[in-house]
C-alpha cells in the first residue's frame, strides 16, 4: 500500500519523519511543470512546503528532487516555498487541504511521491489527477 492512512501519516510526523504528496501539473504549456507538497516536522512546528519544478521526467526518471526548480535559476537544489508553520500534525494536514487542495488520503512517506509522478506520466500527464 503506497498511501499512508491518516493515523500512520500523523505517526510519521510525530516520530520526526517528513511526508509528501504529488499534486500534479504546474507551469505553462511552453514550460510544463509539476508540484508536490511536503510536511516537515521541525523544532518550530510542522512546516508545509510546496515545490514547483520543471516536468523533465519520464517513467524511468522520477526522482522529483532532481528536477530543476522554477524558483531557482542558479541550478541549486529546490527547497520549496514555505507556506505555513503549525503546531500540530493534524493541523498540518488540515492546513495543506485548505491552502493547496491536498488530499488527506494521498500522503506518502518521504521519497515516494515520485511513484505518483510516474503514474501521472504513464497516464499521459493529465491536467487533473486521476483520483480527483
Amino acid at each position: 500500500m503506497r498511501y499512508l492512512v491518516e493515523p500512520f501519516a500523523l505517526g510519521a510526523l510525530k516520530r520526526g519523519r517528513s511526508i509528501e504528496q504529488f499534486l500534479g501539473a504546474a507551469g505553462t504549456p511552453e514550460k510544463p511543470g509539476i508540484r508536490w507538497a511536503e510536511i516537515w516536522p521541525k523544532s518550530e512546528g510542522f512546516v508545509l512546503v510546496v515545490h514547483e519544478v520543471e516536468d523533465i521526467g519520464d517513467e524511468g526518471c522520477y526522482d522529483l528532487v532532481e528536477f530543476p526548480s522554477f524558483e531557482r535559476e542558479d541550478g541549486e537544489e529546490d527547497f520549496g516555498r514555505r507556506l505555513a508553520v503549525v503546531d500540530g500534525a493534524l493541523a498540518a494536514l488540515a492546513t495543506a487541504e485548505r491552502m493547496i487542495g491536498a488530499d488527506r488520503g494521498r500522503w506518502v512517506s518521504q521519497g515516494i511521491a515520485g511513484d505518483d509522478y510516474r503514474d501521472y506520466v504513464r497516464a499521459g500527464r493529465p491536467a487533473k489527477l486521476l483520483s480527483e
